[in-house]
């Protein structure tokens, strides 16, 4: 019989928050069963396995970030939009890095709401994007771009690897102001 109020939505939460503790790639059902006042086998009962914990947290992880980058941009248009996109995804990341982390990786089509989630949080950069005149082709190009810049950023920052004095919040302001720099003129050159 599950415990009582244990629900797999309350499963994944507490794995989500543990992720953002130890690192999503150190998320073990062995660390999270005490966390819930289970013994691990019963964890079994809300959840299949590990990795079906995992495209959990996932897919929880791209909602929240689809939610908090959709509240930043809204009302928003053109390059304040954009700045505002690429504030929040810093945001969550660096409250988050657990489940940050989760949303690294592409959807494969094991998970549904996986699925939905990311394509919630491309809706929302290919939103922005619009703003530069940028769609089709152009638009994918252009977010793989600020995806790959963003992530590193944080990845880097996450990770401790900006040993310099000079401000971070400086280098990443600098570094958005830069690709809305290239994002204006990224529908010319294509």
């Amino acid at each position: 019989m599950p415990r009582a109020g244990l629900t797999p939505a309350k499963v994944v939460a507490e794995a989500a928050a543990l992720a953002d503790e130890v690192g999503f790639s150190s998320l073990s059902l062995a660390a999270l069963a005490p966390r819930l006042g289970v013994k691990l086998p019963s964890l079994y009962k809300h959840i299949s396995s590990l990795d079906a914990l995992r495209l959990d947290v996932s897919a929880l992880a791209l909602r929240e970030l689809a939610t908090a980058m959709t509240s930043a941009v809204l009302g928003k248009s053109g390059r304040q939009a954009f700045l505002a996109l690429a504030e929040a995804y810093r945001e969550y990341a660096l409250a988050h890095p657990g489940r940050y982390a989760a949303t690294v990786s592409a959807p494969t089509g094991e998970h549904v709401e996986q699925e939905q989630a990311a394509a919630a949080v491309l809706q929302v950069v290919l939103a922005a994007l619009s703003g530069y005149g940028l769609s089709g082709d152009d638009a994918i190009d252009a977010a793989r771009a600020l995806r790959a810049a963003l992530h590193g950023f944080v990845d880097l920052e996450t990770n401790g690897g900006f040993g310099l004095p000079t401000d971070i919040d400086r280098s990443y302001r600098r570094l958005v102001e830069g690709i809305d720099t290239t994002m204006t003129a990224w529908a010319d050159a294509g």
